[in-house]
Order: structure tokens, then sequence, then C-alpha cells
């Protein structure tokens, strides 16, 4: 499972897998139109910044890091289970000495995902930062020190 840079024809899929999980989330508000999705999605895939990974169905899973601070990491729920997210966040943590992201309070998966590959809490806020003005936790990584 090797990802691959995004391109701009991989965007409707991972703005499907996006607003799927937005669709099946009932704590998560919908905040903005379907238009600033693409628009933004677009953007940070022609930046660079958006890598995925593909099955026989197309993109399953995909990252949207700027350097050290990841701003989304979604997996399909077909993809979910055969390591696709550790295989983005592995090559992510492969990049960079460290990682930081922000994540809803109330998505206790991810949380616990995160934790799990070595993210610890360093921060939480009620919200006022985010587009969605729900609580969330700042999780950092940090490579550790070759001994």
């Amino acid at each position: 499972m090797q990802p691959i840079r995004a391109r701009l024809w991989h965007v409707p899929q991972m703005l499907a897998i996006l607003w799927g999980f937005i669709h099946r989330t009932a704590w998560l508000p919908r905040v903005r139109p379907y238009r600033t999705d693409l628009r933004v999605m677009a953007q940070i895939t022609r930046a660079g910044w958006v890598r995925v990974l593909r099955d026989a169905r197309g993109p399953a899973a995909f990252i949207a890091r700027d350097g050290a601070l990841v701003h989304a990491l979604y997996v399909h729920p077909r993809a979910q289970g055969r390591g696709m997210g550790r295989a983005l966040l592995e090559e992510a943590k492969r990049a960079q000495p460290r990682l930081e992201l922000f994540v809803a309070e109330a998505n206790e998966a991810a949380r616990s995902f995160y934790a799990a590959h070595g993210f610890a809490e360093a921060g939480r806020s009620d919200g006022a930062g985010n587009d969605e003005r729900l609580p969330d936790i700042h999780m950092i990584w940090q490579r550790s020190p070759a001994p």
C-alpha cells in the first residue's frame, strides 16, 4: 500500500469520502456549502498537500497535510480496518519529525486511532477556532530521538 500524490481527478471521490463521513456523523454539523469544500479540496490538492490511497474502486483514503499540520485524514467505510489510515499516517511520520492535528472531542474513534499511533493530547479548546465550533483536542506526535 503506497500513498500517491492526489490529483485533481481524485477530488470528487475524496469529497465523497468526506461528505459521507459528515452525513453519517450525527454530532457533526454541516457548516460549509459543498461548493466551498470543492474549491478548498481542489486548492490543497493543487498545492500538493493531499496524499491518497486507492483500492480497486478508486480513492479509498486520503490525508491532507501542510508540513507538520495534519488537516484531515479520512478512510472510506469500505476500506476501514485494512491499514489505510495507518499507512497514510506512517508516511507522514517518515516525512516529518513532529506532527500535530486537532480532533473533535466527540470523535472518539479518531481520538483512539491517533492515541494508538503515538499522538498525545497537548491541549483542549471550546471550538472557537474551528468551523464547526465544536470542542476539540490538540494532539501531537514527536519522533523519538535515536538512542
